[in-house]
């Protein structure tokens, strides 16, 4: 094989490539000698068919499968041998081919440019710790209180107020007549949450344990039997029960409810939760900070082709004037993402940094745990979705590439409390109002088999 660069322009090369006729035929030889041991022809017995016989019948088959097995062997070695790391996908273009021929073609190929990440040691983030004061935990706590129905039974001749929670039975008519759906039993609703029909609490106002109470509504666009959407209906309601609502006590007992040991285990529970809850939010704010300042990194070609291929994912569901009236903006954010992947995967690759299959498993596991009662179905969906899989190991890479960053940049640590905290992020999301969110591709380097623009005859 003789390899030779054609022509290189910026971060465009062709590679010339000729096979000699004598590699080509003694590789079709070869294939030859494999397919008279397996075919089996009417005349002869097996592995005892004549090459010429099977030269005759399948000649023009075999050739075409030698030539296209050399095409990909030789094509990813000369990318191999003359270290180019492909942006996108090669192409390959035939000059000259056939039978007692030499192969003469050339590879069209965008290289991965090369990337300074010297600049990243003088990244400079703010890692910020938030202080949790007695008083914001018992906040919290307060909070979780208020959120968890604790009710308590009225006496008889009590009338339902605002906030209690009637329990009842109805019979619900229109137009006099029975309907579906217009019967129901140990109904519950909180009275001013109005959950259950517009308008239906209000008129429960005043209502008492073991008497009927009449209530006119209409029903809602989304009744669930459409032929009674919108229609005036009459429920009859049998009041079985009203409760009170009453302040939990906070105390040993009420922690036990959530699962702690005890009010001081909760105390420590929340405390770990809030500081996650925020460190979680201001590890993206910083990671944004991160990627915002690589964007800034100068003398980095970006590929054309990847600037194409990413421009038509950010716009393939809009319409064609849609696509036009936006196309600047869109290759611009296409250009930030590709920008800021390439410079993140040289970063991981010059630092060797993977992804083993341990760590996502973990990952997998997080995420059927994030949806309870559906862990089977989430475990099927990884288990049939690569491409899933796939998503999942390139965040962790991410995470990867940005944890490292962090540890080589220029750190300023900053105490601050849960008021400054979300102040903070408050800024933040104003300011990603007015700007395009954009997300980095970042993958490992794969050459890819270079697609062909000619079909190899068959002659």
């Amino acid at each position: 094989m003789k390899v030779t660069i054609d022509s290189k322009k910026g971060l465009k090369t062709d590679l010339k490539v000729v096979i000699d006729k004598k590699t080509i035929n003694e590789q079709i030889i070869v294939r030859f000698e494999e397919l008279k041991k397996t075919i089996n022809l009417k005349g002869f017995r097996p592995g005892k068919v004549p090459v010429e016989i099977i030269k005759r019948q399948f000649g023009k088959a075999v050739y075409s499968e030698v030539i296209d097995k050399i095409l990909k062997e030789s094509s990813a070695k000369a990318l191999e041998d003359n270290k180019i790391k492909v942006a996108g996908q090669p192409r390959i273009d035939l000059k000259e081919h056939g039978e007692d021929k030499d192969l003469e073609y050339t590879i069209h190929v965008e290289q991965l440019p090369k990337i300074k990440t010297k600049g990243i040691e003088t990244i400079k983030i703010t890692d910020y710790e938030i202080k949790i004061s007695n008083i914001d935990i018992d906040k919290r706590i307060k909070d979780i209180a208020k959120n968890q129905n604790n009710f308590k039974d009225k006496k008889e001749n009590e009338a339902a107020l605002q906030g209690d929670l009637v329990i009842f039975d109805y019979k619900a008519t229109i137009d006099g007549k029975d309907f579906k759906g217009g019967e129901g039993k140990n109904t519950q609703i909180i009275l001013g949450k109005d959950l259950f029909i517009k308008d239906f609490d209000k008129q429960l106002i005043g209502a008492k344990k073991n008497k009927e109470k009449i209530v006119n509504v209409i029903l809602p666009e989304n009744y669930p039997h459409k032929e009674h959407s919108n229609k005036k209906a009459k429920f009859f309601c049998k009041i079985l029960s009203i409760k009170k609502p009453e302040e939990l006590k906070i105390n040993d007992d009420f922690a036990k409810t959530l699962g702690a040991k005890d009010l001081n285990d909760l105390k420590i529970i929340v405390s770990r939760q809030i500081k996650e809850q925020y460190k979680n939010t201001l590890d993206t704010i910083t990671k944004k900070g991160i990627l915002d300042q690589l964007d800034k990194f100068k003398d980095i070609q970006i590929p054309e082709n990847l600037v194409q291929q990413e421009t038509e994912l950010l716009t393939h569901e809009m319409k064609k004037e849609e696509i036009d009236k936006n196309k600047e903006s869109k290759e611009k954010i296409a250009r930030k993402r590709i920008k800021i992947g390439l410079i993140l995967n040289e970063f991981g690759e010059q630092n060797n940094l993977k992804v083993n299959e341990e760590e996502i498993k973990r990952e997998i596991q997080k995420q059927i745990q994030m949806m309870p009662g559906q862990e089977k179905q989430v475990e099927k969906y990884y288990q049939q979705n690569p491409s899933a899989v796939a998503s999942l190991r390139g965040g962790i890479y991410e995470d990867k590439i940005i944890s490292l960053i962090k540890e080589k940049a220029i750190s300023t640590k900053k105490n601050i409390s849960i008021k400054e905290a979300e102040q903070i992020i408050m800024e933040q999301n104003n300011e990603s109002k007015k700007v395009i969110a954009t997300k980095p591709k970042v993958q490992k380097t794969i050459t890819k088999k270079p697609s062909k623009t000619k079909k190899v005859s068959k002659k």
